[in-house]
């Protein structure tokens, strides 16, 4: 007797492991270094679209650390 056809699928599959690794600097410090990194980059790039492209990462990257700074604010501590 044959195994349906979704285990015999299932079989099949090709099992993807995540590269895991602990991260060095801060997501605030990585974010900084990306920034300033990408500023350089835009200074040397002619207006049009890749420019604009950067421009909104950098954008991207203000506002995560904007939120960053939200999140860990003594406003939002929870009491014990």
């Amino acid at each position: 007797m044959r195994a349906p056809a979704f285990l015999e699928r299932m079989e099949q599959r090709v099992v993807i492991k995540r590269r895991r690794f602990k991260q060095t600097k801060s997501l605030e410090e990585r974010l900084a270094q990306d920034t300033a990194e990408l500023r350089e980059q835009a200074k040397m790039l002619p207006p049009g679209r890749v420019r604009e492209h950067v421009m909104h990462r950098i954008r991207q990257n203000e506002a995560a650390s904007h939120l960053c700074e939200l999140l860990r604010s003594p406003g939002l501590q929870l009491s014990e």
